[in-house]
């Protein structure tokens, strides 16, 4: 029993490892290219801040497309026939965008990439969920969502210094990150094991954790959409439109309206996944030991978010800029992340979390769809994209809102699943 426990504790172990390092691939490729628009704009010839806002959104629209059905496709072949083929499908699109000398080939390329990583979400926090101990679930995705921080930090860095510093090629990036891609498939290969193997290795531990984490009454047809979970979703939703907004077209923001250098805003705009990696592991550990207060965190981290959004455009002086980007990352979308998905895994049964995980991110990622699209749209209109971030913002206290009337308020009547 005891090799069984080791083996368990050791797998579990192994599948944050490789899970992190999937979430440092995909955001390497959704960040690499929002430091060097213009050097992109120069090689396609005079294309609209609104049509290379549509290279992040034909990405997320397709990465958005696919949560439900990827959902389907892993409860019938499992994570790992999953992810594999969908990471080699993902190295072929950023190579078809690398090689790309006009934009409907780009658009291509981002297609593809947002269809292959699109199984990614409901395939990795499934695994999280059925593995990890339940004292440990919350600091686990947290430690997983760090990949994000990381990959967004090599993307924005490294995208500034070799194409806006060096003068390197941009599709040059692509074709480095199609490599870092297939190391990571490699990785899933060695590392994830399919459900039939790897259920005999489950550690005593977590079989305990999953039993108290999920509704285990059978005669309760748990709602997907039920107004709870239709709160969640929408403050989903609103969380993902002010970060991605951020992530697409900060840097151009800074350069266009703050009056940064080029050459430093991928500096300035990773300060955001730097601070979100100790404000996401900070939150998690806290929440995973007061539970109880789980609620109160969330709403607390909403409400942060939305002032420091608005404190970024509105900021007199760099300094206070600075102050905005690192409080948003402490206590932005990389702490809310982990909190919401423990939330959600936790409100339905086992056999519905993969579904349940797939709608949560479908919401919120159609949120990745709009912003990067209507935060150019409204830039080209008005020549200034201040509104754009204000509407962020506002989402994110409607979301504040929402979530007290209808969760906060009501969880004292309900008795939580433990």
């Amino acid at each position: 029993m005891n090799q069984i426990e080791q083996n368990g504790s050791q797998y579990y172990k192994r599948i944050i490892v490789a899970l992190v390092l999937g979430w440092v691939a995909i955001w390497i490729y959704r960040t690499i290219l929002t430091p060097i628009y213009p050097q992109i704009q120069s090689s396609l010839g005079d294309v609209s801040n609104a049509e290379i806002g549509l290279i992040a959104s034909v990405y997320f629209f397709a990465y958005t497309g696919m949560q439900i059905p990827a959902g389907i496709l892993v409860d019938k072949f499992g994570q790992k026939n999953v992810l594999i083929p969908a990471f080699i499908g993902f190295a072929i699109g950023a190579v078809v965008l690398g090689t790309a000398s006009s934009l409907p080939q780009v658009y291509l390329g981002s297609l593809i990439s947002g269809i292959a990583t699109g199984s990614y979400y409901g395939s990795a926090y499934s695994l999280s969920a059925k593995h990890v101990p339940k004292d440990k679930k919350t600091f686990a995705n947290a430690i997983i969502n760090s990949g994000s921080a990381v990959g967004m930090i090599i993307g924005l860095v490294g995208s500034s210094v070799l194409v806006g510093g060096l003068n390197v090629e941009w599709n040059w990036m692509l074709y480095g990150t199609a490599l870092i891609i297939l190391g990571v498939t490699f990785v899933f290969y060695k590392n994830i094991k399919s459900d039939k193997k790897a259920a005999p290795v489950e550690n005593t531990e977590n079989a305990e954790a999953t039993s108290a984490d999920v509704v285990t009454n059978p005669q309760s047809e748990v709602s997907l959409f039920s107004a709870k979970h239709i709160t969640v979703y929408f403050t989903y939703f609103a969380v993902c439109y002010g970060y991605y907004m951020i992530v697409t077209w900060l840097p151009s923001f800074l350069v266009a309206e703050k009056g940064f250098a080029q050459s430093d805003v991928g500096y300035v705009s990773a300060l955001v996944a730097v601070a979100g990696i100790p404000g996401a592991l900070i939150f998690a550990r806290l929440i995973d030991k007061r539970q109880q207060d789980r609620l109160k965190y969330i709403l607390l981290l909403l409400l942060v978010s939305a002032v420091m959004i608005g404190l970024t455009v509105y900021s007199p002086s760099p300094w206070v800029l600075y102050l905005a980007l690192i409080i948003y990352g402490l206590m932005g979308k990389l702490a809310i992340d982990p909190v919401l998905i423990t939330y959600v895994s936790d409100s339905v049964p086992e056999q519905k979390t993969a579904k349940a995980l797939g709608l949560f991110n479908f919401f919120g990622m159609a949120s990745s769809v709009v912003a990067p699209w209507l935060t150019g749209y409204i830039g080209d209109v008005t020549g200034s994209q201040v509104l754009a971030f204000y509407i962020g913002s506002v989402l994110l206290l409607a979301a504040a809102v929402f979530f007290f009337f209808v969760i906060y308020l009501r969880s004292g009547k309900e008795t939580p699943a433990h």
